[in-house]
Formats: C-alpha cells, sequence, structure tokens
C-alpha cells in the first residue's frame, strides 16, 4: 500500500520536469503564397470544334480551324510495333504527371499522362502501343469527354475520324478497307468463273 500511496505522489512531480510546449502560431490561408500557382483552365468552348488530319498524315487533331489544337493523336508508324500518342494541348510543368480520363462509345479509359517539352511547348503526352485496348474509346462514332485535372474538360463531338485513324495507325499505316474491298471483289470475280 505504500508503494501505491508513493507511485501517487511521485507521478505530479515527474511531470514538472517536462519543457511547456512551443506556442503555437496561427495563420490566415489568405496570407500562405505557394511558389509556383496552378493555374486552372476552364473548360474550352467545342461546339464548333472538329478533327483535322495533320499535313503529315500521321496524326490527327481536334480543335477550332484557325486555333492550336486541344487534342492531338499522333500515330508513330517508325517505331515497332506502332504507337499511338495522346496529346492533350494545356500547359504543363516539368517533372508531372496526371490521370486523363477519356469516356465516351461505351468506354471508360485512363491515360498515365506526362509533361514533356516538345517544340517549344510543355504539354500533357502519353504514348501507347496502338493496339493497347485502351484506345477503343476513340474508336465509336460517339460523342467523347477528355478531362484533364486542372485543364478542364474536352466535350468532343461524335465523329468517325478518330476511329479510323487509330484503325489505320493499328494497321502500320496501311488503308485496310481498300485492301478488304480489292479481295472480296477478287473473290466475286472467281467464284463467277
Amino acid at each position: 500500500m505504500r508503494l501505491l500511496i508513493a507511485a501517487i505522489c511521485i507521478l505530479p512531480l515527474a511531470a514538472c520536469d517536462r519543457p511547456e510546449p512551443a506556442p503555437v502560431q496561427r495563420i490566415a490561408l489568405a496570407n500562405v503564397r505557394t511558389s509556383s500557382p496552378q493555374v486552372m483552365l476552364e473548360s474550352p468552348d467545342t461546339s464548333t470544334a472538329a478533327w483535322v488530319v495533320n499535313q503529315s498524315g500521321q496524326a490527327i487533331h481536334f480543335g477550332e480551324a484557325d486555333q492550336d489544337p486541344l487534342i492531338t493523336l499522333d500515330c508513330r508508324l517508325q517505331q515497332s510495333p506502332p504507337q499511338l500518342a495522346i496529346i492533350r494541348h494545356a500547359p504543363a510543368r516539368p517533372g508531372l504527371s496526371a490521370l486523363f480520363p477519356v469516356i465516351g462509345n461505351g468506354m471508360r479509359s485512363r491515360f498515365l499522362v506526362d509533361a514533356k517539352l516538345t517544340d517549344g511547348e510543355w504539354r500533357w503526352e502519353a504514348t501507347l502501343p496502338a493496339d493497347d485496348p485502351q484506345l477503343d474509346v476513340f474508336t465509336g462514332p460517339r460523342d467523347i469527354t477528355a478531362t484533364l485535372p486542372g485543364g478542364g474538360m474536352l466535350e468532343i463531338a461524335g465523329s468517325r475520324i478518330p476511329g479510323e485513324f487509330v484503325t489505320w495507325c493499328r494497321a502500320g499505316g496501311q488503308v485496310m478497307q481498300a485492301q478488304d474491298d480489292e479481295q472480296a471483289q477478287a473473290s466475286t470475280e472467281e467464284a463467277a468463273e
């Protein structure tokens, strides 16, 4: 019992040896500044935007006719197997990555895009093998939405152009429809003989 009473008396004395905690400094969040503020872009009006084939024929751009593109699909046929790059033309900072969800044609794809410097422009880019199933989000004729965190949402009207382009890239740049038509015609001619 004496030990219990002694322990109870010693505990308050042991607490006296502790230093006082440092005072808490409070600041208003409005006064906090960051070294590099993140610019949040608004979703652009894409009601009159359309897909256009690049002069090289190996890329398609989506945007207004007389302005820089908003998104580009770039087929890189010199790589084996062919690669397809998805480029979101929005300001990017070096060393950053983001998820770029694209929804449409009954699919939801999430592309990991990295900030890349190309032609003097920091932009968001993901490169995948052309046969990657995630790219099927572009292959149907329905509307597509593509959202980049901080870069706004693109509403892309339904079009056959991206689907035909992805199919062309997957075929290594060959026009498969013409070949299929020629083979079907040759088969018909052989059957008629």
